[in-house]
């Protein structure tokens, strides 16, 4: 698979995915995205021209996505609403893209018969108890709680129907809580980081007690990468790193490791339907395929990520206002 289209490729994980693989393949990439708020061009700067192209466009133009489709080898799919405060906002715009979109997308790719892989996530399995030592497997079922989550869960319906009514040649993967560079400052740890470094104290949803199961963007990255060479087609691969932390956890070490005191944040209104825990169990993904993270504990992924934020504001300095004046408005 030499020609790969990435739909969402200027996003935060679909740039970390475009970044990998060209660093580890002689793959040429062409992105698909429509540059929402979300989406950067910026987060594909430095890439070689010759091997990566940008298209500016939206999954659900059902002509540019035949076209882009019809001459390539393989579509990854990341391209998605993903924000589950926005999803509570605004349901429609998650409908139109994880719907409508991946709909668009499966139809070309049964179309010109191309390899298709589908991003998901770990939250259309809902979530569990704090206390419950079972985690989330391929065979749990699906028990989403938000327009976001349940979009998500009807993408990944869809990917199954086509694989098995039409014969596309497809796989699925859910990911765990993503981390690392070119993350919008919305998302929950760039806006920590972010807030520290403008002076601002950090904010936490509720008593803080949500825990989420991290791995960093490059990890998950080299999983798609091998899901895509080794993955089974029609099988569906959980994507996780161990990274389990309570979301107190998480922010008191972003202090920690930027050097302020571990308790210099606030607490806000906690969030609507928010999920108390998410946990993965990838060792389909790590037994079957040989797959494993590069990441070994969360600290030092963090740290990196600490870093690059702290290296590149240019990059998300234009967003962080906006961002904190929506926040405001909500009191969070």
């Amino acid at each position: 698979m030499q020609k790969l289209l990435v739909t969402g490729g200027a996003g935060f994980i679909g740039s970390n995915f475009v970044h990998h693989v060209v660093e580890n393949t002689d793959a040429h990439v062409t992105v698909l995205d429509k540059l929402t708020y979300a989406g950067n061009a910026a987060s594909l700067d430095g890439l070689p021209a010759d091997r990566v192209r940008l298209v500016k466009g939206d999954i659900v133009d059902a002509e540019l996505v035949d076209t882009l489709t019809a001459n390539v080898d393989a579509v990854i799919h990341y391209a998605a609403e993903s924000h589950n405060d926005n999803s509570l906002h605004d349901p429609k715009p998650f409908v139109d893209t994880n719907i409508i979109g991946t709909y668009t997308l499966l139809e070309a790719a049964r179309r010109y018969d191309r390899r298709f892989h589908h991003i998901s996530t770990d939250e259309v399995y809902g979530d569990l108890e704090l206390d419950d030592p079972e985690r989330f497997t391929e065979t749990t079922p699906y028990n989403p709680s938000s327009p976001y989550s349940s979009t998500k869960a009807g993408s990944d319906l869809l990917v199954r129907a086509w694989v098995r009514s039409f014969g596309v040649q497809a796989t699925i993967s859910n990911c765990s809580n993503n981390y690392g560079p070119y993350q919008h400052v919305e998302k929950f740890i760039p806006r920590q980081i972010t807030n520290v470094i403008r002076g601002i104290r950090p904010k936490l949803y509720g008593s803080g007690q949500n825990v989420r199961d991290w791995i960093h963007a490059d990890d998950h990255s080299s999983a798609v990468l091998t899901i895509l060479g080794k993955g089974v087609i029609g099988e569906t691969y959980l994507i996780g790193a161990d990274g389990e932390k309570d979301n107190r956890s998480v922010v008191e070490l972003i202090l920690t490791q930027m050097g302020q005191e571990s308790d210099a944040y606030d607490h806000v209104t906690d969030r609507a339907g928010h999920d108390l825990r998410y946990a993965i169990d990838s060792t389909k993904l790590r037994t079957e395929l040989g797959w494993l993270p590069a990441f070994g504990d969360f600290e030092s992924g963090l740290a990196s990520t600490i870093a690059w934020y702290q290296t590149n504001e240019p990059w998300w300095a234009s967003s962080k206002d906006a961002t904190e004046s929506f926040y405001a408005s909500k009191g969070q």
